[in-house]
C-alpha cells in the first residue's frame, strides 16, 4: 500500500490556509483576478504595544501568503487618529487631562516632536513596522475624513440611520443609536468630539446638527459646553461611530481581509451587517484572534500601562523573533513578558537549524510548516546560510565580565575557546552582541529553556540551588558542584553538562563558579529550582 503524500497548502502554515480561504471566497464573489487589500487598524490614543503591532503583523503575514500564491496584495495601515482621548495613559503628563474628548490628531504632541499627539503615537507603530520589514500604505483617519474618502459611505449610513440603529440594537443590545445618529461631530465651540450628540442629518446640505452635552467616559463625566450647531460631514468636521466606521472603511478602501480581536466580535458582526444591508457590499473575510496578556493574566493595555512596546522587544531580540511571536500560532491568548524574549530567539535558532537541514523533522507536513514559518519570519527573504547560534545566557555572561570598551574582541576570543567561530565584522554577531549588552545592562535575570532531569540528578540540581547562596567565593561554588555530584553518585562531567544545559543552553561553557557570581546567585538558584520543579511535574 502506497501512502499518498500529505496535502500542503502554500507553505503549510495557518497563514497559508487563511490566504487560500480568502481566494476561494473572492472567486465565489466574482472578484477573481483583482488585486486584494488587507487592513490593520492602528490605535493612536497611547503607546503602541505588541498587541497593536500583532494586528498589523498578522495582516502582513496573510499578505505574504496571498502573494506566495500569486495574488497581488496591499496592506493598508489605517491610523484611528480622529478618535477622542478617553483617558490619560499611564505614565503620561496629567496636563493631558484638559484634552479629554478631543480628537487625538488635534492634541499637541506632549513630546514636541510631531504635529500632534495622535501623529506621535501612530508614528511609533509605523516605526516598528519599518524595523520589522513590514510593507504598508499608511492612511490617516483624520486626513481620510478631510479629503472626503468616506463621503459616499457617510451619506448612505446617515440616510439609513434608523435601520443602522436597529442593526446595532440587535447585534450589540445598545439602544443609543435608535435615538441618535452614529456620528460624532467635532464641537465648533469647545473642540471635543465625544461630548456631541448628533441629532439630525440634512442630506440636501450634507450637514449634521448636534448639541454638546455631558457624557460618561469610563470612570469620569466629561462636561459638554452646551453649544448647539451643525457640521458638514464632507469636510472632516466629525467622524462615524466605530460601530459603523469599520464598514465605511472596508467599503471605501475596498478591503478584502481584516482580522479582529475577540473583544470586538459583536462590533464586527454589526459592521458586517451594515456593510451588507446598508452599503450593499460583501464584508471582508475575517479571522478572530485573542489578546496577549501579561504575567498577571491582565490584557495588555495602553491605558493600564502594562505595555510591551515593539521597540522594547527589538532592544533585546531580532525582528524575526517578534514576527515569530505573531506567526507561531493564530489562536489562544498568550502571556508574554520581556523575560520571554530569549525563548523566542532560541526557537528562531531552532527553526533555522530545521530550515537548513541541521535538525531533521521526519513528518513532511510538519517540516513544510516549520520551514514556511521560518521564511515568513524573514519576510520571505531568508538568509542563504545559517548563523552562529550563541546561547543567550553565555553571551550575556561574557559581556558582563568583558573589559569595558573591549567587549567585541574579548567575547570573540572567549567564544572561540568554546568552539564558536565568529567574525568581528559579522553583522549577525554584532547585532547579537549589542542585544546581549542591552540585556546585561537592563534585565537582572537569566533565561532558561526546559531540560528534562529526574531521579538523583534532579535531587542534586535542587541541592545545588539551595547551597549557592551560602558563599560568594567562586572557588567554593566551583568545588561544591563536584562535592554534590559525588554525594548523589553522579559523574561530575555529566553533572556539569546538565548544569550547562539548564543555565546556558549548551553542553559546555565557562567555569561555573565565576558564571554563578556574574549572573547572580539568586538568579541561578531560581533557574535550577525551576528546572527541578518542571521535571518533577513531567513524571
Amino acid at each position: 500500500m502506497t501512502l499518498e503524500p500529505p496535502v500542503i497548502i502554500g507553505r503549510g502554515t495557518w497563514l497559508d490556509k487563511i490566504a487560500a480561504d480568502i481566494v476561494v471566497r473572492e472567486k465565489t464573489l466574482g472578484r477573481v483576478g483583482k488585486s486584494l487589500r488587507v487592513e490593520s487598524g492602528l490605535g493612536a490614543s497611547g503607546i503602541p504595544h505588541i498587541g497593536s503591532f500583532g494586528d498589523a503583523a498578522r495582516a502582513h503575514g496573510v499578505r505574504m501568503a496571498l502573494e506566495n500564491i500569486g495574488v497581488k496584495t496591499e496592506l493598508i495601515a489605517f491610523s484611528d487618529d480622529m478618535d477622542g482621548l478617553r483617558r490619560v495613559p499611564a505614565g503620561f503628563p496629567k496636563t493631558l487631562s484638559k484634552y479629554l474628548g478631543f480628537p487625538v490628531s488635534s492634541i499637541p504632541d506632549p513630546f514636541g516632536c510631531h504635529e500632534s499627539y495622535g501623529q506621535h503615537m501612530g508614528s511609533l507603530l509605523l516605526d516598528s513596522l519599518d524595523k520589522t520589514g513590514i510593507a504598508y500604505r499608511a492612511v490617516s483617519g483624520t486626513r481620510a475624513y478631510k479629503e472626503g474618502l468616506f463621503n459616499e459611505q457617510i451619506d448612505k449610513i446617515l440616510r439609513n440611520a434608523t435601520k443602522v440603529g436597529l442593526i446595532i440594537k440587535e447585534t450589540l443590545g445598545q439602544e443609543k443609536y435608535t435615538e441618535t445618529l452614529p456620528y460624532f461631530p467635532i464641537c465648533k465651540n469647545c473642540g471635543r468630539i465625544y461630548t456631541t450628540k448628533a441629532l439630525e442629518y440634512i442630506p440636501e446640505r450634507h450637514v449634521v446638527t448636534y448639541v454638546c452635552e455631558d457624557v460618561q467616559l469610563r470612570v469620569e463625566t466629561l462636561k459638554g459646553c452646551g453649544h448647539k450647531g451643525e457640521v458638514d460631514v464632507r469636510r472632516g468636521e466629525g467622524k462615524l461611530s466605530w460601530k459603523v466606521e469599520f464598514a465605511a472603511r472596508w467599503s471605501a478602501l475596498k478591503i478584502n481581509y481584516e482580522a479582529y480581536g475577540k473583544d470586538l466580535t459583536e462590533s464586527v458582526r454589526a459592521n458586517d451587517r451594515v456593510m451588507e444591508e446598508v452599503l450593499g457590499e460583501a464584508p471582508p473575510f475575517h479571522t478572530r484572534y485573542e489578546h496577549f496578556i501579561d504575567k498577571t493574566g491582565s490584557k495588555i493595555s495602553k491605558s493600564v500601562g502594562n505595555v510591551i512596546a515593539p521597540q522594547l522587544w527589538l532592544k533585546y531580540g531580532p525582528p524575526q523573533s517578534l514576527l515569530l511571536l505573531m506567526f507561531k500560532r493564530s489562536v489562544g491568548s498568550r502571556a508574554v513578558w520581556v523575560k520571554d524574549i530569549p525563548t523566542y530567539v532560541g526557537e528562531l535558532d531552532e527553526l533555522e537549524d530545521i530550515y537548513f537541514g541541521r535538525k531533521q523533522v521526519k513528518d513532511q507536513k510538519e517540516l513544510a510548516k516549520l520551514r514556511g514559518l521560518y521564511e515568513y519570519c524573514w519576510n520571505m527573504k531568508p538568509p542563504s546560510a545559517p548563523s552562529v547560534h550563541i546561547p543567550h545566557n553565555l553571551l550575556v555572561y561574557l559581556v558582563k565580565v568583558a573589559p569595558k570598551g573591549k567587549e567585541n574582541d574579548f567575547v570573540r576570543e572567549k567564544l572561540a575557546s568554546y568552539g564558536y567561530k565568529v567574525s568581528t565584522t559579522d553583522p549577525d554577531f554584532l547585532a547579537r552582541l549589542e542585544r546581549a549588552l542591552n540585556w546585561a545592562r537592563d534585565i537582572d535575570t537569566i533565561s532558561t529553556r526546559e531540560v528534562s532531569i529526574e531521579g538523583k540528578e534532579r535531587d542534586a540540581v535542587l541541592e545545588l540551588a539551595g547551597v549557592i547562596n551560602a558563599s560568594n567565593d567562586e572557588a567554593y561554588l566551583q568545588n561544591v558542584v563536584f562535592t554534590i555530584a559525588k554525594k548523589h553518585g553522579l559523574q561530575p562531567g555529566s553533572f556539569f553538562k546538565t548544569l550547562y544545559r539548564i543555565l546556558i543552553g549548551a553542553d559546555s561553557g565557562p567555569r561555573l563558579g565565576p558564571y554563578i557570581l556574574a549572573m547572580g546567585r539568586e538568579n541561578v538558584s531560581s533557574a535550577l529550582v525551576a528546572a527541578g520543579r518542571s521535571s518533577k511535574g513531567q513524571e
